[in-house]
């Protein structure tokens, strides 16, 4: 199972994703990525959102934690969800170190709505809502698209 660290960052009620298209379907995901060795899951994001997004961030606590598990094994990955703070720069995709097609910010409320990875639309919107206590998720239902 892979680990992917990822970045809760909430500004005006909105989420701040990343936007792919596969299979045909408009896919957001949350910014972050995959470590390189040695690192910690908080430079991860630091280093992630610097070369895609062209930003420097500040990272906070783990609020959602849970696993992806693929019905052949390889896609298994947990996800590391941390609330993180944009602290210079505008959010403007790099495409030399990403495919995603746009920065996309959704609003809270559509979230559930919305094919999301990790898909934690609902579990972001009670979060925020204070209506959900602690931050181990478990397994997250995650469809693909290819």
């Amino acid at each position: 199972m892979r680990v992917r660290p990822s970045a809760l960052i909430i500004e005006r009620n909105c989420l701040l994703t990343m936007k792919y298209r596969y299979g045909g379907q408009d896919v957001y995901a949350l910014p972050g990525g995959n470590p390189d060795p040695g690192e910690s899951l908080s430079e991860v994001i630091v280093r992630e959102l610097r070369e895609e997004l062209g930003v420097e961030t500040e990272v906070d606590q783990l609020v959602l934690c849970g696993e992806v598990i693929g019905e052949d094994g390889r896609k298994d990955a947990l996800h590391a969800v941390f609330a993180v703070h944009l602290i210079a720069g505008l959010p403007q995709l790099n495409p030399e170190h990403t495919s995603a097609l746009s920065v996309e910010w959704l609003a809270i409320d559509d979230l559930p709505s919305k094919h999301l990875y990790p898909n934690i639309g609902e579990e972001i919107k009670a979060l925020l809502a204070g209506a959900l206590r602690g931050a181990y998720l478990g397994r997250i239902d995650q469809p693909y698209v290819e």
